[in-house]
């Protein structure tokens, strides 16, 4: 009967040195989880904020590669603030660099899956590359986050109805059929 005692603690610490190592990994899940979500809803820090509306204001000029350029120095400094990479992603849309939009987007979705901003942008610059069925992903995902009615749904659904713009041909796109040969 002595030992009785002493086997419901030994099962006691046994248990607890079991589970400790899967307490510790999900306490830090929700850590990280909470940081990266709170990361997205502050204020940029103020010299990035400085350098953000230095950007916007480039953009709205039509200098695009000032306001990439801007965008960038504020991402350095402030790594956390997501919405750095919309700003960016909509630079390079107006640069007519889709692919890298869609980069940046996709960033900032890994950092808030849910930011509507960011699936719709993505979902936009697809159509403008052509993709217009995963551009219909990104609305389904839409619609089913926020519905039919809210502004991100119903702009990423006008511009899917538009199709994607037409492309424009360059002289150094189109080839001659007949050889052309040289005289002397």
């Amino acid at each position: 009967m002595a030992d009785t005692p002493s086997l419901g603690r030994n099962t006691l610490l046994e248990t607890m040195m079991r589970f400790a190592p899967a307490a510790a990994a999900l306490s830090l899940v929700f850590a990280v989880t909470s940081s990266v979500g709170w990361a997205g809803d502050r204020e940029p820090a103020p010299r990035a904020g400085v350098l953000i509306a230095e950007g916007k204001a480039a953009l709205a000029q039509g200098d695009t590669q000032g306001a990439i350029d801007a965008f960038e120095a504020a991402l350095a400094v402030d790594p956390g603030h997501t919405p750095i990479f919309l700003r960016l992603a909509e630079a390079a849309r107006a640069d007519r660099l889709q692919g890298k939009a869609i980069r940046y987007y996709r960033e900032a979705l890994t950092r808030d899956p849910r930011n509507l901003a960011a699936i719709a942008g993505e979902g936009e610059a697809l159509v403008e590359k052509g993709a217009v069925e995963k551009a219909k992903g990104n609305l389904a995902r839409l619609e089913s986050l926020c519905g039919a009615s809210c502004p991100e749904t119903m702009t990423l659904s006008a511009r899917i109805a538009a199709g994607p713009p037409a492309r424009v041909m360059t002289a150094e796109a189109v080839l001659p059929d007949a050889p052309v040969a040289q005289t002397n």
